[in-house]
């Protein structure tokens, strides 16, 4: 064992912490980051859920999964003919791997371009603050006691399982497990109607599974807008998707190779479904666990998250929290920018996030994407407001792509005509959000974005016909 000291520790290498890291290390501190993610190797493996089992390997898998279904299905419009069409599912999720596995050697490589520290292993608090700053113990590939002055904790979060039935990775499967089926079940639950349970059933619907999805809300989507979120319920429909509403699940039974679900559907009926997988997708918990945040009177609020401020700073001087293990959107761009803002906050500067502006983007196909209010909410605040939508069916490229689905919408005041929120499902929904948020964070009207020129062809034309729709003068609808 030996002392090591520091300016900045931070604790997790996922999105927000090595974001974190870096930019403290531009700011000219001593850093050192720690992270206890392995690879099949045991190697490290930075990244977080984000690079390992999540944001990263499910849009390896859906833009796989994309292909496939295209080379069975609309090839033959574009005149291309494909005949022995079959899946090597191996390669595929060997592919997938490859990319996670670049995106851990990229961030390996951004720490040692950028001098921070890196530690493969636990990091932990071991007691309250000294004269050398707070002693936090690494432990596990690498064992090591550091010292820092300033704390950062960004260990992320974990997938809720359902009471009664823990994830064995097998036949009742996380987010991690939905990542790795070795072969396509041939009838596959999902419990969940959020992000990962949508994403991961159209992954293995397009591969060929029979998928049902049980949500307990009454409603699809319940944060995206309303009209948005009923025409994406239209087409994952449409494709295949089986979408049960309201749904009360009362047990969750795994045998030697099926999984059964004993459930009461929306009007009250029981029900009982044979699955040959389960995914269950009903959210996150924060990852506090081997934190030992008692040692240094680290507080957590009543839901297990740590207490923070609007700047990310806990009740402990010096010691700050950021990404999915504070309030907040669970989101990895979120997470990066409180890292950012915290190390400027750090160096004596003004990092700022803004929360209304966090885009939210669910990569199915159609894409759905958003940033600031729904309709719904700006009816619920009582705020005057006009809307104006654009149909990619009038799109010319979208025409050209061979991809028509969705619409844009724009929400903008109806006094002053600045944004209050655009809604976007439909191809490259992802992509094509960032100039509302831009917009947004510019204080931009409606009017700005529709006398703003846009390439043509391009799908971003139809996010200035929105922007027009607002003022009722669409030129191509």
């Amino acid at each position: 064992m030996s002392n090591k000291q520091f300016d900045v520790v931070v604790i997790g290498a996922g999105p927000g912490g090595y974001i974190a890291a870096i930019r403290a290390a531009q700011l000219g501190f001593s850093v050192v980051c720690i992270d206890e993610w392995a690879n099949e190797k045991g190697g490290p493996a930075p990244g977080g859920t984000c690079t390992n089992v999540g944001c990263i390997p499910s849009k390896a898998l859906l833009q796989s999964s994309e292909h496939f279904e295209h080379a069975g299905h609309a090839f033959k419009e574009h005149g291309i003919e494909v005949s022995g069409l079959a899946l090597n599912l191996g390669q595929m999720l060997k592919r997938k791997n490859n990319v996670v596995k670049q995106n851990n050697d990229g961030i390996l490589y951004l720490f040692k371009k950028n001098k921070v520290t890196f530690f493969h292993g636990r990091g932990a608090f071991g007691g309250a603050a000294g004269a050398e700053g707070y002693p936090i113990e690494i432990s596990g590939p690498t064992t090591e006691t550091i010292n820092a002055k300033q704390v950062i904790v960004a260990t992320g979060s974990n997938a809720r399982a359902l009471p009664g039935a823990p994830f064995d990775e097998k036949l009742i499967l996380s987010n991690t497990g939905a990542l790795a089926i070795e072969g396509v079940p041939a009838k596959l639950g999902v419990i969940g109607a959020g992000v990962i349970g949508l994403e991961m059933g159209s992954v293995w619907r397009r591969l060929g599974s029979d998928v049902t999805v049980l949500e307990g809300l009454p409603t699809f989507l319940g944060a995206v807008d309303e009209q948005i979120a009923k025409e994406a319920h239209k087409m994952f429909t449409k494709q295949g998707l089986k979408i049960s509403l309201g749904v009360k699940v009362e047990s969750v039974t795994a045998g030697d190779n099926n999984v059964t679900v004993k459930y009461a559907d929306a009007s009250g009926a029981a029900q009982e479904t044979v699955f040959d997988k389960l995914i269950v997708s009903i959210g996150r918990t924060p990852n506090t666990n081997g934190l030992a945040a008692d040692k240094a009177g680290l507080a957590l609020d009543e839901r297990g998250f740590i207490a923070v401020d609007d700047e990310c700073k806990t009740n402990l001087p010096n010691v700050w929290a950021i990404g999915d293990v504070v309030r907040g959107p669970m989101l990895a761009h979120k997470a990066e920018e409180e890292g950012v803002a915290v190390a400027e906050r750090i160096a004596g500067q003004h990092g700022h996030t803004n929360f209304d502006t966090i885009p939210w983007v669910i990569y199915t196909s159609p894409e759905i994407a958003w940033v600031g209010k729904t309709e719904q909410q700006l009816k619920a605040a009582g705020t005057a407001y006009k809307a104006g939508t654009f149909p990619f069916l009038a799109n010319g490229r979208a025409r050209a792509l061979g991809d028509t689905s969705g619409m844009v919408k724009f929400l903008a005041d109806a006094t002053t005509d600045e944004i209050l929120g655009v809604h976007i499902v439909g191809p490259m929904a992802s992509e094509l959000i960032s100039e509302a948020v831009v917009a947004m964070e510019f204080k931009a009207s409606a009017e700005d974005i529709a006398r703003i020129c846009h390439a043509h062809p391009s799908l971003s034309e139809a996010t200035k016909e929105a922007a027009l729709a607002v003022d009722k003068r669409t030129l191509n609808f």
